[in-house]
C-alpha cells in the first residue's frame, strides 16, 4: 500500500468530516508529512493542528491551489471531502480557472474537478485514488445492520438500485427514495439529505421508505466518494426512512461505529446493494 503514497502527500480537504479522518490516520498509511489546501467556508478549522502544512484559499483559487502544492513540493495529493454543489458555481475564479471553465462543454462537478485534476498533472502533480486506505470503511456485498429485510423491502431495494443507477448515469444525481415500487423522490442539484427528507414526507404520516444511495457509472473516485456519516442516519430516522441500501465496495461510511449505534438505535436497516450477492 505504501508504494502509493509518498512521503510528502498533498491533501485538497473539502468539508465536513472525511478530511480530518484521513488526516488522523495518515502517519498509519506511511505518510510523513500532510500539506493541505483547505477553503474558506468549507474546511473545517478543525483539521489544521492534523497537517503539518495548511494553506486557505477561495473556492475558484486554482492559480494559487497549484503553487501552494508546488511551493512545498507535492507530486502526488488526493482530494476529501465535498465543496457544496451551490458553491462550485457562486465562485469568482481567478484567471486560470477561467480559463479551464471556458473549454469544458458541461460543467458539472464531474468536468470541473477532472479539470482541475488535468491542470494539476500538467504541473507534475498527480491526484491519485484515495480507495486503497479508506477500503476498510467501504462495506462490501452482504452486509447488513438492523432488523431483517422484508420481502417488500427487498423488491424496493433492487428497484431503488436500478433507477439510481440511471439517474446518476444521466448525471442527475446519486440517491432516490422509493416506496411500494414508486419513485417518491430523486436527488437533485440541492443533494442528497434534502431528497431523503422530501422522500420521507411524500412516503405520508406511517413512513416506510427505502433509499438507496450510488456510485456513478464510470464514476472517478478520485475526486468523489459516496459517503453517508451520522447525520445521514439521524435524517433518515426523522424522515420515517426504515431502509437505507448503499452501494456494496463504493461507498464510505464514516464514523462507522458510531453510524451503527444510531441506525440499531432508530431501528433502520442500513446495507448493501449491487455488488457479488446483491442486496
Amino acid at each position: 500500500m505504501t508504494e502509493y503514497l509518498p512521503s510528502t502527500l498533498g491533501l485538497i480537504a473539502g468539508n465536513r468530516s472525511l478530511p480530518l479522518i484521513f488526516a488522523r490516520h495518515a502517519r498509519g498509511l506511511g505518510v510523513k508529512r500532510l500539506v493541505t489546501v483547505a477553503f474558506d467556508g468549507e474546511t473545517d478549522p478543525a483539521l489544521a493542528p492534523l497537517v503539518d502544512d495548511i494553506v486557505w484559499l477561495k473556492v475558484g483559487q486554482l492559480a494559487k491551489l497549484i503553487e501552494a502544492f508546488k511551493q512545498h513540493n507535492v507530486t502526488r495529493c488526493v482530494m476529501l471531502g465535498q465543496i457544496a454543489p451551490k458553491n462550485l458555481f457562486d465562485i469568482r475564479p481567478d484567471f486560470r480557472a477561467m480559463t479551464m471553465l471556458l473549454k469544458l462543454k458541461e460543467k458539472n462537478a464531474h468536468t470541473i474537478f477532472g479539470a482541475i485534476a488535468d491542470e494539476l498533472k500538467k504541473e507534475g502533480i498527480e491526484l491519485i485514488e484515495p480507495t486503497p486506505w479508506l477500503a476498510p470503511a467501504m462495506p462490501n456485498a452482504g452486509f447488513r445492520v438492523g432488523p431483517d429485510l422484508s420481502s417488500a423491502h427487498r423488491s424496493d431495494l433492487d428497484f431503488g438500485f436500478r433507477i439510481a443507477k440511471e439517474i446518476s448515469r444521466l448525471e442527475i444525481g446519486q440517491t432516490v427514495v422509493v416506496k411500494d415500487g414508486a419513485v417518491l423522490a430523486v436527488e437533485g442539484f440541492e443533494g442528497t439529505d434534502a431528497c431523503l427528507k422530501r422522500g420521507g414526507e411524500l412516503a405520508g404520516q406511517e413512513g416506510g421508505a427505502v433509499a438507496i444511495k450510488v456510485a456513478k457509472e464510470k464514476h472517478d473516485l478520485r475526486f468523489d466518494i459516496p459517503c453517508i456519516g451520522p447525520q445521514t442516519i439521524e435524517i433518515c430516522a426523522a424522515a420515517r426512512i426504515r431502509v437505507l441500501g448503499v452501494e456494496a465496495g463504493k461507498t464510505l461510511l464514516l464514523e462507522r461505529e458510531q453510524i451503527e449505534q444510531l441506525t440499531r438505535r432508530h431501528g433502520l436497516t442500513l446495507t448493501t446493494v449491487g455488488g457479488c450477492g446483491g442486496s
